[in-house]
């Protein structure tokens, strides 16, 4: 069965840095894209990074790009998103997840969250002084 656990989230100050990690069981991550996506209290799950099975094409949101880093360690099974900076804004709960739909490009990722099919729990980050 295909899962996905996230971990490594917190509360640091502003201008700290996280790194969450997203490990998979079930299957191999380079099978598939991996994308991280964060929702906070009272708004919709936005897309934040992700990752294409070959690890070669990447896409960071607006709001994360030159901040945030998305990664993946084969041998260890997991993606992992470096947040650096982090703002207030960054605050919410942050999900990993597969897009298990056939793909014909390596480097190739969507941002989502549509056609994200198999879910993390979350794990939260809190930005506060």
């Amino acid at each position: 069965q295909l899962q996905l656990a996230e971990s490594g989230g917190g509360l640091v100050q502003p201008g700290g840095s996280l790194r969450l990690s997203c490990a998979a069981s079930g299957f191999t991550l380079d099978q598939y894209s991996i994308g991280w996506f964060r929702q906070a209290p009272g708004k919709e799950r936005e897309a934040v990074s992700c990752i294409s099975r070959d690890g070669a094409g990447t896409y960071h949101a607006d709001s994360v790009q030159g901040r945030f880093t998305i990664s993946r360690d084969k041998a260890k099974n997991t993606v992992y998103l470096q947040t650096n900076s982090l703002k207030p804004e960054d605050t919410a709960v942050y999900y990993c997840a597969a897009d298990v739909r056939p793909n014909p490009w390596d480097a190739f990722c969507s941002p989502g969250p549509a056609g994200y099919d198999y879910w993390g729990q979350g794990t939260q980050i809190t930005v506060s002084s």
